[in-house]
């Protein structure tokens, strides 16, 4: 379930954000616009433990097999670099 409140509610009654972000995201508002999610540590945990951690990946034996070609630059952006 996902709760939307204002700056001004979250400042008046910080611990029933918290309660809300038990049951899901809590969007908070400035101006009408969704500016801050408060989430739970559970919730949070799961978000970032999805993404691979970087140095794993670069300590990875069959790291060595991967090949990396950045794109080349566009023939405007090497003129006015001037390679």
């Amino acid at each position: 379930m996902t709760t939307t409140i204002s700056s001004r509610e979250f400042n008046q009654d910080a611990g029933g954000a918290k309660k809300a972000a038990r049951r899901g995201p809590v969007f908070i508002t400035d101006r009408g616009r969704p500016a801050h999610v408060l989430l739970s540590i559970e919730d949070y945990r799961k978000l970032v433990g999805k993404q691979p951690d970087i140095v794993k990946l670069l300590a990875m034996k069959e790291g060595a097999a991967i090949t990396f070609e950045p794109p080349r630059l566009r023939e405007s952006v090497r003129r006015r670099l001037k390679f």
